[in-house]
């Protein structure tokens, strides 16, 4: 009653708040948009990491040779004009624009593309895993200035899909500021060497991240000159109702991470505009168990902790603005199912499976490690805590910033019993929700399981290298049910995509293969 009266009051609050006329700041007659988000922006070199920040960052700095627009997603020329392919997928060749040039004026031409990939596959970090089994440095090939050719070692049909997230970087830039043989890494956390509509201006770790306006954009611009952002400021809010109050009175244009609560809160606040699509999306949320870990490396114990969980209170944690996910893979992936017997709530079931674990009366602590600053996180530790007392387990909540966090999930050594996190796949083939659980994506953020199932990675390996379809559908549908078998995490659920802003904020365009919070900067523009 008490939290219910206190949610009434700060709503009340917020509504009866003054708002500013706007946020957005004013910069040589331009104006400057203005995002609140909720995690830092730990590194800006797309060979380096990607999340949700991060890539809000890459995709306004950077280029890719295609890019994903639309709901349903679908794959358009950025830098590349066209794209083929031989019959059985092992050669791509793409046709690259002969506009496009570098923000230091330098051409991105087909041995810049070569060097940009040739980097990430040397780095090993970040998006190499995607083509990292498939793709050799002395395979690239360069046919002429705007013709580039990968010669992939086995055919790989999910490679066309994966292709956006590999952001082309000037290497020969990023070499300029080469330390100690880094390929310019250290320089790239807070410099960026790109083609992209957006240049970096300031940086001020952990707290804001200011893009200015490359009026030169080789591509052009979607909106007319006057209508043309001079920047973005994305400032790190780290605490929902601190971002909530400031989308309230007008400090910032647009919220991220915002909890169902806060939304909700916001709906009747003048000025304010909520886009909400229903949970069909790419991305879910899980709580995934570090099967290698002291406790969780018991495949038993996993199971009794998924039939513990209340899965219709993670649902009232989101208003109903969610629906559980019934498969590892997103609804709207090529080849998803809905798997048979999911765990849901069963305490009976909760207790067998425990009583053949090596804990049979409880009597343990596990650690439960989620984003400091986010409600609805929190509020599942709260409801792990409830869930499993009756079993004699207890939870240790411990809350980290995001890079601290991802920090901590790259060691099996380090990786928490229970790691909260969403995650989105990177492509609508099955392969980028299936590679999520082989051991090549160990130490990602979606991967702090540390999964070890040879017999699923066999299966893994198998359907990403077949070509046909109909061949691999059947391989995908045993995936599925098999990395429910293994229960590597409490498969949750996928939340509606919900995008809160100013109401002068326009052309704010999703798409469900984003990460939840991740922005396309290009087409933003304040309608005042």
């Amino acid at each position: 009653m008490r939290q219910r009266l206190s949610n009434f009051l700060l709503a009340a609050a917020i509504a009866c708040a003054p708002a500013a006329s706007h946020a957005f700041e004013t910069s040589n007659g331009k104006r400057i948009l203005v995002i609140g988000g909720q995690q830092a922006v730990s590194v800006m070199d797309p060979a380096q990491k990607y999340d949700q920040s991060i890539r809000t960052i890459q995709q306004a700095t950077y280029d890719a040779l295609l890019k994903y627009e639309g709901d349903p997603p679908e794959l358009k020329p950025l830098l590349a004009t066209s794209w083929s392919s031989n019959a059985d997928a092992t050669e791509w060749t793409f046709k690259l624009d002969p506009r496009a040039k570098f923000q230091n004026g330098d051409p991105v031409d087909a041995a810049a593309v070569k060097a940009s990939f040739e980097r990430t596959l040397k780095l090993n970090k970040g998006p190499a895993w995607m083509f990292s089994d498939f793709l050799k440095a002395e395979n690239i090939v360069v046919d002429d200035p705007q013709t580039i050719r990968f010669k992939l070692s086995q055919p790989y049909a999910a490679f066309l899909g994966l292709v956006p997230w590999w952001y082309v970087v000037n290497v020969k830039e990023a070499m300029a500021h080469e330390q100690n043989g880094d390929y310019g890494q250290q320089w790239l956390t807070e410099h960026t060497a790109g083609s992209g509509p957006f240049r970096v201006k300031r940086v001020e770790p952990n707290s804001l991240y200011e893009l200015e306006t490359w009026n030169e954009y080789w591509k052009g611009w979607p909106q007319p000159e006057k209508a043309r952002l001079g920047g973005v400021i994305y400032r790190v809010i780290t605490e929902n109702s601190s971002r909530r109050a400031a989308l309230a009175r007008g400090e910032i244009d647009i919220a991220g991470s915002l909890s169902p609560e806060d939304v909700d809160q916001l709906a009747t606040v003048k000025g304010v505009r909520i886009t909400r699509k229903a949970g069909t999306g790419m991305g879910g949320f899980g709580l995934k168990f570090n099967t290698q870990g002291k406790y969780t490396s018991d495949l038993n114990l996993r199971r009794a902790l998924a039939y513990a969980f209340d899965y219709d209170s993670l649902l009232k944690i989101y208003n109903g603005k969610a629906r559980l996910m019934d498969s590892p893979f997103p609804p709207s992936v090529q080849g998803h199912i809905a798997v048979p017997d999911m765990p849901r709530r069963d305490m009976d079931k909760a207790r067998a499976y425990l009583a053949k674990s090596k804990w049979p009366q409880g009597g343990i602590e596990l650690e439960y490690v989620y984003v400091q600053g986010l409600e609805e996180e929190r509020q599942m530790g709260l409801l792990l805590i409830d869930n499993l007392k009756p079993l004699g387990i207890t939870i240790r909540m411990v809350p980290l910033t995001w890079p601290n966090m991802v920090a901590r999930g790259a060691k099996v050594e380090t990786s928490p019993d229970i790691f909260a996190s969403f995650s989105s796949v990177m492509s609508i083939d099955p392969e980028s929700a299936a590679y999520m659980y082989h051991k090549g994506s160990w130490g990602q953020y979606y991967a702090t399981h540390f999964l070890d199932d040879p017999e699923l990675f066999s299966l893994i390996d198998r359907a990403r290298t077949l070509a046909d379809w109909s061949q691999r559908q059947p391989l995908y549908e045993e995936i599925q049910r098999r990395i429910v078998a293994d229960q590597p995490e409490i498969f949750g659920m996928i939340r509606d995509r919900t995008t809160v802003t100013r109401d002068y904020v326009q052309g704010l365009v999703d798409s469900p293969i984003r990460m939840a919070s991740e922005f396309d900067l290009y087409p933003l523009y304040i309608g005042r």
